[in-house]
């Protein structure tokens, strides 16, 4: 059922946003174009990183506190465990997530997550983010969108340029999903810190401010501290500590 393509080709002649990630959270899937671009960041957008993955860790394992059972993971970047499907099947080992990415790097270790609970499964599609009717045709085939999904758009949409329809395409997403589902988001912001021009010039990215970021939310049920930098979200858990962070975070419900 997973979408696997032969050969992936792999660019490693410019920076792709999952590897510089993956650089930026100490693994060691990435080239040294990816590595070289991470070192010339400013420390709040390489802070981000960290931050970023910390905030998915929370608030996945507060969703699925809720008895949320399947996910919706785009823009999946490189395995780095414990990976979402880890995190909700700790509280519900019978969740299914279908996890999408369109980076040809990813699906090489698409495997890594496959290895599911016993009660739960994993699929892996693929697929960018700007065509989201693929996504959801395949998501369909293991997901029941009768009932609830928790949608994960965590650091996707800095990488997807104002001429390409964030809102457009967030909206597709969150339309999709049944009443009571969860939407976690977050995305990269310089309200912080500096731009970082040598960045924007390799990757194409589009950094929003908070008043940017705020219409993804907009007919949603924003869940309590609201749209905030990273380190500050963060719910029946100890207060992480707060840094400046690139990140801005945001859990909403979908009515």
């Amino acid at each position: 059922m997973t979408a696997f393509s032969p050969k992936p080709q792999i660019d490693t002649s410019r920076p792709h946003p999952a590897r510089v990630y993956d650089f930026l959270l100490g693994g060691k899937d990435h080239y040294q174009v990816d590595k070289d671009m991470g070192d010339q960041l400013p420390s709040a957008v390489a802070q981000g990183a960290r931050h970023n993955r910390a905030f998915m860790h929370r608030a996945v394992a507060w969703v699925a506190s809720h008895g949320i059972d399947q996910y919706l993971d785009i823009g999946t970047g490189i395995p780095t465990e414990p990976n979402l499907h880890q995190i909700a099947q700790r509280a519900v080992p019978a969740a299914r997530v279908v996890y999408a990415d369109n980076d040809p790097i990813v699906l090489r270790h698409a495997e890594a997550l496959l290895i599911s609970s016993e009660q739960g499964a994993t699929d892996y599609l693929q697929a960018d983010v700007r065509e989201p009717g693929v996504i959801l045709d395949h998501a369909r085939s293991l997901l029941d969108f009768s009932r609830p999904i928790c949608l994960s758009l965590v650091a996707l949409l800095h990488f997807v340029t104002d001429d390409q329809d964030p809102y457009g395409i967030t909206r597709t997403l969150v339309d999709a999903m049944p009443s009571g589902s969860y939407l976690v988001f977050s995305h990269g912001t310089f309200d912080f810190h500096r731009p970082d021009d040598a960045y924007s010039s390799r990757i194409d990215s589009r950094w929003r401010s908070r008043a940017e970021i705020e219409p993804f939310f907009e007919g949603l049920e924003i869940v309590d501290p609201g749209l905030v930098p990273a380190p500050r979200w963060y719910k029946d858990t100890p207060a992480p500590r707060d840094e400046v962070s690139g990140i801005y975070a945001a859990v909403a419900r979908i009515p």
